[in-house]
């Protein structure tokens, strides 16, 4: 499914018009349905259910007025408050609440102190909150009596259906300056909007449900560089696997990882990439860790390299890795490596003299922190799997600089560096050098586990082989995900890395499971 930014939203309604004959008082009938549908399944019924509808007087507020017609003819009883001035309603959002007012509704304005002690009475006693305050043309802190409704709906404990975004929340980054609306369900309208899915918006959000609202599937399959990654869409990136197949057709992974007290992290990586289904892992790793790495591993094979200190590697193994590299179809470099100055000078150096797909982890990120131009002098395909905090070293920001405008500054250093970008957080996003951004619609917070980010970069490498062309990234975060959530189903916050590890074939299993069924 495709993500829209809040100009691309615009961009739609503007030519619902332009193109269709759609007018903005359709769309926002169809929005207040899905408003409606919404409560009545959160409440199971509306009949004899007292619903407060918060109303802006924006878009928002008009479509919060056609839900309020909808649920009245539904039995419920609605007490509808106005944020605002109604001299300022659009003409759409005026019609509607104009119907409201001809259908006997009192439209209750918020002006005097007597006006906010009936909104906390009805808030008392209320089933379920509609809000409409705020739509996502919203950006900044909440001006003073959006602040106290926000505040004032969060500490009613009601079930609050929010519409297309929470109010509070920037529709594009995520960003909550000041507060936000803590909804139970968003009805979000057209298409998805990037706040939904990062935080801290996405912790707002709640149940997030789709209405389409009647736009053209021709609109809403615009070219729009965002969009989910969805079951659908990885299984079109998986190649099938051959009647006569073979180890070697399944993917050749060289991994160099580990040092000393970070063996697991190499252990977990190269696992991976054979539970992923690649046919061949080999661990290199400094000799003085060859004992503990075999007692470790019994499918990944290992190969000792000369290290600069004991557990440590440095240019000394760059003789033994840069011919060996040349036999594999790609090369993982980074978990659990270390970040000794002369590791990441064997980073930089394996990197510019190896010509396969590399994907850069952990440590291998670290070498090069002051370093990315060096990114854009490698000809191959290079995919970085950093999380926030690496992202932010590597652009040389804090991790809040880069929360505010994550899409563009990513998008931004795919393009000047040339690599595919693998940025993990709450919703992992995967972007290319050509500024296409896919959101992750698998995974779990029970994930925040050391290790669960090496299981994925042997995820994603052990995937290459079985993907269409640069589409390993975008499996490997789906499956990641998806195993994770499956090991969740039995351990919840107690979820450990090695559990998504094991998960990995059920996972995949049940991508083939789905497509069998179709």
């Amino acid at each position: 499914m495709k993500i829209a930014l809040v100009k691309e939203m615009r961009q739609m309604d503007k030519l619902a018009l332009d193109n269709y004959g759609i007018p903005a008082i359709l769309l926002m009938e169809n929005a207040g349905r899905a408003a409606c549908a919404a409560m009545a399944q959160q409440l199971k019924g509306l009949t004899g259910k007292t619903i407060c509808v918060l109303a802006g007087s924006g878009n928002n507020g008009g479509d919060a007025f056609a839900a309020v017609r909808y649920m009245v003819n539904q039995g419920a009883r609605v007490k509808v408050f106005l944020a605002g001035s109604a001299a300022h309603l659009k003409p759409p959002a005026a019609m509607n609440r104009d119907i409201c007012v001809k259908m006997g509704m009192e439209i209750q304005p918020l002006e005097t102190a007597r006006d906010w002690e009936k909104l906390q009475l009805v808030l008392r006693f209320a089933n379920g909150v509609i809000d409409g305050l705020l739509g996502t043309g919203f950006s900044g802190p909440l001006r003073e009596t959006a602040a106290r409704l926000v505040q004032l709906v969060n500490a009613s404990g009601c079930p609050v259906v929010a519409i297309d975004v929470p109010s509070g929340i920037n529709a594009d980054t995520g960003a909550v300056v000041s507060d936000a609306v803590q909804a139970t369900v968003t009805v979000t309208l057209g298409l998805p909007k990037p706040g939904n899915f990062l935080c801290p918006g996405a912790s707002y959000t709640g149940k997030l449900v789709v209405d389409d609202i009647g736009l053209p599937l021709e609109l809403l399959a615009v070219h729009i560089a965002q969009q989910s990654i969805d079951q659908r869409l990885i299984q079109s990136a998986l190649l099938p696997r051959k009647r006569d197949a073979h180890k070697g057709s399944c993917g050749r992974v060289l991994v160099v990882a580990g040092s000393l007290g970070m063996t697991g992290a190499a252990a977990l990586a190269s696992a991976a990439v054979l539970r992923a289904g690649a046919g061949i892992a080999v661990l290199a790793a400094a000799e003085s860790l060859q004992a503990v790495l075999a007692v470790k591993l019994t499918e990944v094979m290992t190969r000792p390299l000369p290290e600069a200190e004991p557990g440590v590697l440095g240019l000394t193994a760059l003789p033994a890795l840069a011919p060996l590299a040349a036999g594999y179809d790609v090369l993982l470099l980074g978990p659990g490596l270390g970040r000794a100055a002369e590791t990441g000078e064997l980073v930089r150096q394996l990197a510019a003299a190896a010509n396969k797909p590399l994907v850069l982890d952990a440590d291998a990120l670290f070498a090069y922190q002051g370093h990315t131009a060096a990114l854009k002098e490698l000809s191959q395909t290079v995919v970085l799997t950093p999380h926030l905090g690496e992202m932010a070293a590597l652009l040389n920001i804090s991790v809040p600089a880069l929360r505010a405008d994550l899409l563009n500054l990513c998008r931004r250093a795919a393009r000047e560096w040339n690599v595919i970008l693998v940025v993990k957080s709450e919703c992992t996003i995967v972007v290319y050098p050509d500024g296409g951004v896919y959101f992750t619609s698998t995974g779990n917070s029970g994930m925040a586990t050391a290790g669960s980010g090496d299981v994925l970069a042997g995820t994603i490498a052990g995937l290459w082989q079985q993907t269409k062309t640069d589409m390993a990234p975008l499996a490997g975060v789906y499956l990641h995900g998806l195993a994770g959530d499956l090991a969740a189903a039995g351990k919840a916050e107690g979820l450990i890395a090695g559990d998504i590890l094991q998960a990995l074939p059920a996972a995949r299993r049940t991508l083939s499971d789905e497509t069998e069924k179709a």
